[in-house]
């Protein structure tokens, strides 16, 4: 990957990089913005390449098909980044609670609902159902390898993989009846590291 010095000791993205990531915002903006206008199962990839003013083979170059256009989620890299960062010791629940918080703080408002718009469009669009369970699957091994890593235990830890479980599906449970912001992930997080403490109801 090309680099350029910015002059102040710090390696930035070349040139190159920079134009391909303009690219690729720029495919997913225009897919995004098809799928409000005319619905996600009517818009083709040859609308959204056209929209986006790229051949469909290089939408093919960014994204294999056109669920991958949702399914991709920008975060993960930031969050792992952050998570790895956390001072160990802290409960890693705590520690994860920590980077989605830090995670979600980049985004600008316009990113923020991007990323909510792309986790309704992966849950309630009938044609993206069966992508919701690769993505668990795909998010509960990022969890797991990440935790194994923070408290020193192997990936197939018992209980590394039911803690990475509860959080994945915490994160889908919220995800699918309410926004994805840091307070909702956050209490989520604060629930499961107390224990769930689910009192009854008082009459």
């Amino acid at each position: 990957m090309s680099v350029e010095s910015t002059g102040e000791g710090v390696v930035a993205p070349g040139l190159r990089e920079r134009k391909k990531e303009r690219t690729r915002r720029t495919i997913r903006t225009e897919a995004f913005r098809l799928f409000r206008e005319q619905g996600y199962g009517e818009t083709t990839i040859e609308q959204i390449a056209a929209a986006a003013d790229v051949s469909p083979s290089t939408f093919f170059r960014y994204f294999p098909t056109k669920e991958q256009l949702v399914i991709v989620d920008d975060l993960d890299p930031v969050m792992i980044e952050e998570f790895r960062s956390q001072p160990r010791g802290l409960p890693p629940i705590r520690a994860f609670r920590n980077a989605i918080e830090v995670a979600l703080a980049t985004l600008t408002p316009e990113e923020l609902a991007f990323e909510q718009e792309r986790q309704a469009l992966l849950y309630h669009v009938p044609e993206l159902r069966a992508a919701i369970g690769i993505e668990l699957e795909r998010g509960i091994e990022m969890i797991v390898e990440l935790i194994a890593e923070y408290v020193g235990r192997p990936a197939d830890d018992f209980e590394v993989r039911v803690m990475a479980g509860a959080i994945a599906g915490a994160g889908l449970a919220v995800s699918l009846r309410a926004p994805i912001n840091a307070t909702n992930l956050g209490r989520a997080m604060e629930f499961l590291d107390a224990g769930l403490p689910l009192g009854g109801v008082e009459e």
